[in-house]
């Protein structure tokens, strides 16, 4: 049995979806788990069963400072490695985003993948189309707002990397001791603006931290983890393609920038600030 942690999250319900209409059997694991999916709290070691589970999809339980993320994917190794699970799928980050204020976690769980004794691959993720449209903002003379200059992001569609990874679930056979590099194509601020024919306006990092650190809802760790993507979008570092991702779907990924500017396009009841 292949089990997707996560499973109520976008990217873990996506990869479940895949699975199942591959007519894989599987199943999914979660805090607040639904019908016939398994309780899974990372932050309950005691609770985490993965009796039964030949191969677990460990979605990066992200949202959190590194040192809780690394002891939650600590805890569900141990107990993958406890419990007789064969393979593990991890879905990390892209190489490129050494940079980013949240790569260490992601690092720290690829070494203590390798040093588990499990089967394993890792899917280096590239950042998410559907992310780069949301960070986009509005001025309310209706200019698209954007802190990443001229830089831009090799975005991969969400639903592309969940194809991949239950890809590789299915048969990880074929995947053992492998990393991916999984990013899309490069996508600009300006492009998204020139598809939507609006006017583009820089932000620069000093008033892009300014303004998220001013704003309501954030948590303390999220405002230097978005200037560090910001910046290194800025700065080119996050451009770079690989052929990985085209070769585990056997096709060619989807273009990046609908999904983009479908997430940039604001609300027409409630304009974005």
């Amino acid at each position: 049995m292949i089990l997707v942690t996560g499973a109520n999250g976008n990217l873990g319900s996506a990869v479940l979806a895949s699975l199942k209409q591959r007519g894989a059997t599987a199943t999914g694991g979660s805090r607040t788990p639904g019908a016939g999916m398994r309780r899974l709290d990372f932050d309950d070691p005691a609770g985490l069963d993965l009796v039964g589970v030949d191969t677990l999809v460990l979605v990066s339980a992200g949202y959190a400072e590194d040192d809780r993320v690394v002891r939650r994917h600590r805890a569900v190794l141990d107990a993958a490695v406890r419990d007789g699970v064969r393979h593990v799928v991890y879905t990390s980050l892209t190489g490129a985003g050494d940079h980013l204020g949240f790569a260490l976690a992601h690092r720290v769980t690829e070494r203590l993948l390798r040093a588990s004794g499990l089967s394993w691959t890792v899917l280096r993720n590239g950042l998410y189309a559907e992310l780069f449209g949301a960070l986009l903002t509005w001025s309310v003379d209706g200019a698209l707002n954007s802190p990443f200059g001229d830089g831009a992001l090799a975005a991969v569609v969400r639903g592309d990397l969940a194809e991949a990874a239950a890809v590789v679930a299915a048969a990880p056979g074929s995947h053992g001791g492998r990393t991916y590099e999984l990013v899309g194509a490069p996508v600009t601020a300006a492009d998204v603006a020139a598809r939507l024919g609006v006017p583009l306006r820089d932000v620069d990092l000093e008033a892009y931290r300014g303004g998220l650190l001013s704003a309501e809802g954030l948590l303390p760790f999220q405002p230097p983890m978005l200037v560090s993507l910001a910046t290194a979008v800025r700065h080119g570092f996050l451009a770079g393609t690989a052929p990985d991702l085209a070769s585990l779907l056997g096709r060619a990924p989807h273009s990046p920038l609908p999904a983009v500017v479908a997430c940039a396009v604001p609300s027409r009841s409630s304009p974005r600030p």
